[in-house]
């Protein structure tokens, strides 16, 4: 056996251990025949992101659900997966304190820099630098959207990209680093980008307006998505995860963040990305257990609207489009099942730790049909811990129920200055 067997192979099993599936996981156990429905669905996703650039339109997005440790990470692994084979960019963003869902620029930033690229090392943005060629029928198309008489984009981004485009990328590499670090989501002064226009003698054609960082980020979703088909990749897939720590937000963050997972899934109108498409995990008990018991729908349908404010109403409409969407899973047939053959498994698991170890663990199988597959997977392992450092020694391992809570935590909030707000200029 190879040492790169065995690195592979001690790295699946740790994963596994730790309940955090990663790529040497996921191709040990596989996934893809365990939910056929699933993948189909996404493999389709996938095709209707690259006939959407032709049509300008964007590729509706996924959500599945899945009880608690039933392999929603490890089917959003084994999806990444897929998409890299597939020529697509891909990210993974799990839902945490640091990264809270009502907020968009955070959401956007740590899809950035979780980005994969396809069979290159490195982050994304170095690597779009590298691919980038000004000459390719794809930059041109690019360069057409950007500075076209139809043009929306914001003229700080279209200033960058002539900036970057007439230093050849990397010939003024300090400046070429500010510029894609901007496209990342950092901030660009403006009296920088000011005197390189200055420098390039086309400081007068681009005045920039006050914008909000949310409005700004925003733009950078579909300017990122063109500027990778641009580098010669199919689009960008966005993987989402543990969306169902939202049900602790208070009742706005909620409405915020059922209103962001709308416009990711593209479910809004005007608000959709050509060459951009996601996917959301969440609990199937997240609509009894938050949507009901909170009574959701009902206050925020009355709650926002009942302030006057414009933006509040379109708010509560956005949220209702995610909530809804939601609601349509089980419909959709987007529930998580997993795999009956927990012999298939426990052989899989098995092989792959006498790999790791080249130790041969004892047959002893064992299921019980309360237990979900990754209590399974981590009392094998543990049992087979314990048995290969005492050999005298007979495991007796306990396995308790863990249930996500759903109750407001005060730790989540955020102030207002954080919360999407802010002005870039």
């Amino acid at each position: 056996m190879s040492t790169a067997t065995q690195v592979s192979s001690w790295r699946a099993i740790e994963a596994l251990r730790a309940g955090v599936p990663n790529r040497d996981a996921v191709q040990a156990l596989g996934m893809g025949t365990a939910q056929p429905n699933i993948e189909a669905r996404f493999r389709q996703m996938l095709g209707d992101v690259q006939k959407g650039f032709s049509t300008e339109e964007a590729a509706d997005g996924m959500l599945v659900a899945g009880d608690f440790g039933a392999g929603k990470s490890h089917l959003l692994e084994y999806l990444q997966h897929v998409a890299l084979k597939n020529n697509f960019v891909c990210s993974k963003v799990v839902i945490s304190k640091e990264t809270p869902l009502y907020n968009t620029a955070k959401v956007y930033n740590a899809a950035i820099q979780s980005a994969k690229v396809p069979d290159r090392a490195g982050t994304l943005l170095n690597v779009l630098a590298e691919k980038l060629d000004f000459e390719s029928p794809g930059y041109e198309r690019f360069y057409r959207w950007a500075f076209g008489s139809k043009s929306t984009l914001n003229t700080r981004l279209a200033a960058s990209v002539f900036v970057f485009e007439r230093g050849n990328g990397g010939r003024y590499p300090e400046v070429s680093d500010r510029i894609l670090q901007f496209w990342g989501g950092n901030r660009v002064p403006e009296s920088e980008l000011k005197s390189w226009l200055r420098e390039l003698g086309e400081v007068a054609t681009y005045k920039f307006d006050k914008v909000s960082v949310r409005d700004l980020t925003l733009e950078r979703y579909e300017f990122m998505s063109r500027l990778m088909v641009a580098a010669g990749y199919a689009g960008w897939v966005i993987l989402v995860d543990e969306v169902e720590l939202i049900g602790r937000y208070s009742i706005l963050q909620r409405a915020k963040s059922y209103a962001e997972m709308a416009r990711l899934l593209g479910l809004l109108e005007g608000h959709t990305v050509p060459g951009l498409a996601s996917v959301f995990a969440i609990t199937s008990a997240y609509q009894s257990e938050v949507m009901d018991e909170k009574q959701d729908e009902e206050k925020i349908a009355s709650r926002l609207p009942a302030t006057g404010k414009p933006e509040d109403l379109n708010l509560a409409k956005q949220a209702g489009m995610g909530m809804w969407k939601i609601r349509q899973v089980p419909h959709d047939s987007m529930v998580l099942h997993e795999s009956n053959d927990l012999q298939d498994v426990y052989n899989k698991t098995r092989s792959v730790y006498s790999a790791a170890y080249h130790w041969e663990p004892p047959t002893d199988f064992e299921i019980n049909h309360t237990w979900r597959i990754r209590q399974h997977i981590k009392r094998w392992i543990n049992s087979w811990d314990l048995v290969r450092l005492f050999p005298e020694y007979t495991p007796d391992i306990q396995v308790t129920p863990l249930s996500p809570s759903y109750s407001e935590d005060l730790d989540l909030e955020e102030s207002a200055e954080e919360d999407n707000s802010g002005w870039e200029g």
